[in-house]
């Protein structure tokens, strides 16, 4: 496990050159909260991955610096400093992201580390997919020195190195909301010295991380795939391909720490549309399960939890099941492409043992927000058009709900003076 150690990268005046000509002009509007919803996100790792270029990467997307590091804050490592900055992958702009070790760091085990982060206060999404990405670099570990999952040690800087990584990673990835797709990953030659001694290339506890994700040869002497970085990758993405269909949005270069000979040292992240819009109408599923054991409580719970991972709708419908047993079947209409990550949250959230899903096609009104002032306000009114007859109008309620209350009067108030606004 030994956590590759961040030098400073301002080698002799090019870079400084450099960045007189254009202070790395990178200033756009930060990605909010969920913006990847419903969007691909492609990690294109020509270069190899590692828990530091991912980081690097994300933030130079757009995900606001602060997000990683209230995160790592949340962790509580004692004087345990971070960085992101923007530094030269080669002639490419890109960004750099440092953990400069506290004093005091010593060796954790896997099952410290595991409360640690469960027992940090981060958000539900965060943990989940933190503990879960070092689960599996720990269980990758354990195989190849053949121990128990629980007394596999991380090693000082590499623990801290791999903590901050994985951790900052998923407050990133969960951040984001996309689906990830990432592209086969280029395995280097050769031999990397560690702790343990000398290692073969890709180093053993990286192969065994990367069950199930394409692979092919580099043909270079370097660990381009650290550890850290193949459970990232192969924990995050539900697909792999060269390069996805898509159409790019917004890009970011996370630079990894060594110089490699043939190519630049930096992992490329894209964000982008899928190529199967709201127009297309084969671009939905269909996601359904059965449950005879749920309460209504429960079930509203699961509804909510499939709508924040970005199904555009989500019901549950009373049915009879085998021996005349009352249960429900909760459904979830989804964007082509988000099943995998839907399906988990049903498997997470109710007592289901099976998900089933199917594509569904639909046809859609056309639709537009308009604003229209009335007595109490601004409301934002959805206005659904087409050659459907005359067009359904609907002010948005929430907004209703906060006029009405301010007004102090009904919400239907409000609705009705709306719709008059509207011209219904």
């Amino acid at each position: 496990m030994a956590g590759s150690h961040h030098h400073h990268h301002h080698h002799g005046g090019h870079e400084h050159e450099h960045g007189h000509e254009h202070p790395h002009q990178h200033e756009r509007a930060p990605l909010a909260s969920g913006a990847g919803h419903g969007k691909l996100l492609f990690l294109d790792a020509f270069a190899g991955i590692a828990g530091d270029m991912t980081v690097a990467a994300l933030i130079d997307l757009g995900v606001p610096t602060e997000v990683v590091t209230h995160a790592i804050e949340h962790l509580a490592l004692e004087g345990v400093r971070i960085t992101a900055v923007p530094a030269m992958a080669g002639a490419i702009g890109a960004t750099a992201f440092e953990v400069e070790p506290g004093p005091g760091e010593r060796e954790r085990s896997f099952a410290e580390i595991d409360q640690l982060i469960a027992g940090s206060g981060l958000g539900l999404a965060v943990t989940d997919l933190a503990r879960r990405i070092f689960r599996r670099l720990a269980e990758a570990e354990a195989r190849v020195h053949r121990v128990r999952v629980e007394d596999v040690h991380f090693h000082e800087v590499g623990a801290v190195d791999a903590i901050v990584d994985i951790v900052g990673a998923a407050a990133a990835f969960a951040h984001l909301g996309a689906s990830v797709v990432a592209s086969p990953l280029p395995m280097g030659r050769g031999t990397v010295v560690c702790r343990h001694g000398v290692l073969p290339l890709p180093a053993p506890a990286t192969v065994e991380c990367l069950a199930g994700v394409p692979t092919y040869d580099a043909g270079l002497d370097a660990e381009l795939v650290t550890p850290t970085g193949a459970a990232i990758v192969a924990t995050v993405a539900e697909g792999f391909s060269r390069w996805p269909e898509m159409s790019p949005e917004r890009v970011g270069w996370g630079k990894g720490t060594r110089e490699l000979p043939d190519r630049p040292n930096a992992l490329r992240v894209v964000l982008g549309q899928r190529p199967a819009q709201a127009s297309d109408p084969g671009g939905h599923v269909l996601l359904e399960c059965n449950v005879d054991d749920m309460t209504g409580e429960l079930a509203a719970h699961a509804l909510g939890a499939l709508l924040a991972a970005g199904a555009r709708d989500a019901w549950a419908v009373p049915v009879t099941m085998k021996k005349g047993r009352p249960g429900l079947t909760l459904s979830a209409l989804a964007d082509r492409g988000s099943e995998a990550r839907l399906a988990e949250v049903l498997l997470r959230e109710t007592s289901t043992i099976g998900v089933r899903w199917a594509d569904t096609r639909r046809l859609e009104r056309p639709r537009r927000m308009v604003e229209v002032d009335t007595p109490f306000g601004r409301i934002p009114v959805k206005v659904s058009e087409g050659p459907f007859g005359p067009p359904q109008i609907k002010p948005e309620f929430d907004a209703c709900v906060r006029a009405a209350d301010a007004a102090g009067v009904p919400v239907r108030e409000v609705l009705a003076a709306a719709l008059r606004a509207a011209g219904a």
